[in-house]
């Protein structure tokens, strides 16, 4: 119950920061997708089923508030959380240099899968303007952020692991 209400609150504070604090702090008018490296996070540290289900609930909110058809983001997210939650298999608690370069992976395929739904299917054909304006500044500044809140989480996770193993 502990970790549901953690994950619960950590996914509003991101999206909270998301929205807010990052939309003034924008560079180049994109924001980091902070909801994304949660999701890249605890696929990564707890596999398949938290990515899944992180990543679901974290699309949700995102389509509620912004999506014109719910279910994209939602589906883009779960598909990232669960992909990454592969690479659980490969998890050392002090590596920061594997969740950084899944955290790179998964915002170039968000974007991409992001372009397709959003720009592609309407006719919008003109990929390499979307790549140089939104693409990349935005890989650019999640990646340079993912660092920081990446040890957040990771923190985060160890303690709800001990609060977990003590209760039990």
């Amino acid at each position: 119950m502990k970790r549901f209400i953690t994950l619960a609150l950590l996914i509003t504070v991101c999206f909270l920061l998301q929205t807010t604090i990052f939309q003034m702090l924008s560079l180049a008018d994109v924001v980091p997708n902070l909801l994304l490296i949660l999701t890249v996070a605890f696929g990564y540290m707890r596999g398949e089923k938290e990515g899944l289900y992180i990543g679901f609930c974290c699309g949700l909110l995102v389509d509620c508030i912004f999506g014109d058809v719910v279910g994209i983001y939602a589906f883009i997210y779960m598909l990232i959380g669960y992909i990454n939650g592969f690479v659980n298999k490969m998890y050392y608690s002090d590596d920061i240099i594997i969740p950084v370069v899944l955290v790179a992976a998964s915002d170039f395929i968000y974007d991409f899968l992001y372009y397709v739904f959003e720009f592609l299917l309407r006719g919008r054909l003109n990929f390499f303007f979307y790549l140089r304006r939104i693409m990349l500044p935005e890989l650019i500044y999640t990646v340079l952020l993912s660092v920081l809140f990446y040890k957040l989480f990771h923190t985060i996770n160890s303690w709800l692991e001990k609060m977990e193993k003590r209760e039990a």
